[in-house]
């Protein structure tokens, strides 16, 4: 009896186990079958694509030379089906999304001059070229502060040291400062060396204001040359230009501004200005009218980001 009784036992033990194997190999795949017939996860099938973006490479265009990549994203359909199993209908709303970075960044492509961001991502930045116009800065800066909008405040070293005060509350509301080298001189004539020596007299003393490292570079009156461009990525900085430009150093009528800007309104546009009292007075309208066309406002660092 002892033996039959182990017998017995070790007979229920192996059928045991083999339920246990049986659903292990079999139990989910089982599920997944039924799931695929599922109405509602055909359907996520189906939609995917049209929620779907590819993640695009930061490269040189041949007009508008370097341009930031931008992320894509992916959706992840079994987390998908379960957030719309559980409400009991498709709602793209619930689509659970894998974001896929892009390979090349702007860091690792060749020094080039940045005109725009990506034309995908509906967004604009304000490049405040600073190197006169103490009397509007104050104005400006409360104008961006009430509006919530960050901009890029390119300073001339010279003014920095002059205007200490200003640099530092424009730092303080949390915008971001560049270099617009030093005592506004004609960089596009300058050899590499003399462009370098110029860029690091303007970066010292934003330095000191600002202890922070100064990552963008506008070059006075947008002269530069390629040896300019590099002389500036041997200091870790990308050269901005801009693809509308207020011309408000020519004193246009507030109307005329405006005009100016929003007719060339677009995706990754970069808008020049200067602390002008017209470029003060429109700031205001000129915000408010923008964000009416739907766009984001912000500062480099974000604009040129790979975020959508």
């Amino acid at each position: 009896m002892r033996l039959k009784t182990i017998i017995f036992i070790v007979m229920i033990i192996f059928f045991l186990m083999g339920i246990g194997l049986a659903y292990i190999t079999s139990g989910p795949n089982d599920r997944t079958v039924s799931q695929n017939k599922d109405p509602l996860y055909i359907k996520i099938i189906d939609k995917k694509d049209e929620y779907e973006w590819k993640a695009q490479d930061a490269r040189i265009d041949s007009v508008w030379k370097k341009t930031p990549g931008i992320v894509g994203r992916k959706v992840d359909v079994e987390a998908s089906y379960k957030k719309m199993k559980k409400k009991g209908k498709f709602d793209s709303n619930l689509f659970v999304y894998k974001l896929i970075q892009p390979k090349v960044s702007l860091n690792d492509l060749p020094a080039s001059p940045i005109y725009r961001g990506h034309p995908d991502k509906k967004m604009v930045s304000f490049l405040i070229n600073v190197s006169w116009g103490e009397e509007y800065l104050p104005d400006m800066i409360e104008t961006l502060a009430k509006y919530q909008v960050k901009a890029t405040f390119f300073i001339d070293g010279a003014f920095a040291n002059d205007f200490t005060d200003l640099v530092q509350m424009i730092e303080e509301q949390g915008h971001t400062i560049g270099s617009h080298g030093y005592k506004h001189k004609d960089m596009g004539k300058m050899s590499k060396s003399e462009a370098k020596m110029n860029l690091e007299q303007a970066d010292e003393l934003l330095f000191a204001l600002t202890k922070t490292k100064i990552k963008y570079f506008a070059p006075p009156s947008g002269s530069f040359n390629q040896m300019t461009v590099e002389a500036a990525d041997d200091l870790g900085m990308e050269t901005i230009l801009w693809t509308v430009d207020t011309i408000d150093w020519q004193k246009p009528t507030k109307d005329v501004l405006l005009q100016r800007v929003m007719g060339k309104l677009h995706n990754g546009a970069t808008i020049l200005m200067h602390p002008t009292e017209v470029t003060a007075s429109s700031l205001p309208e000129l915000i408010e009218r923008i964000k009416k066309e739907g766009y984001r406002i912000g500062a480099l660092p974000v604009f040129l980001s790979e975020e959508r």
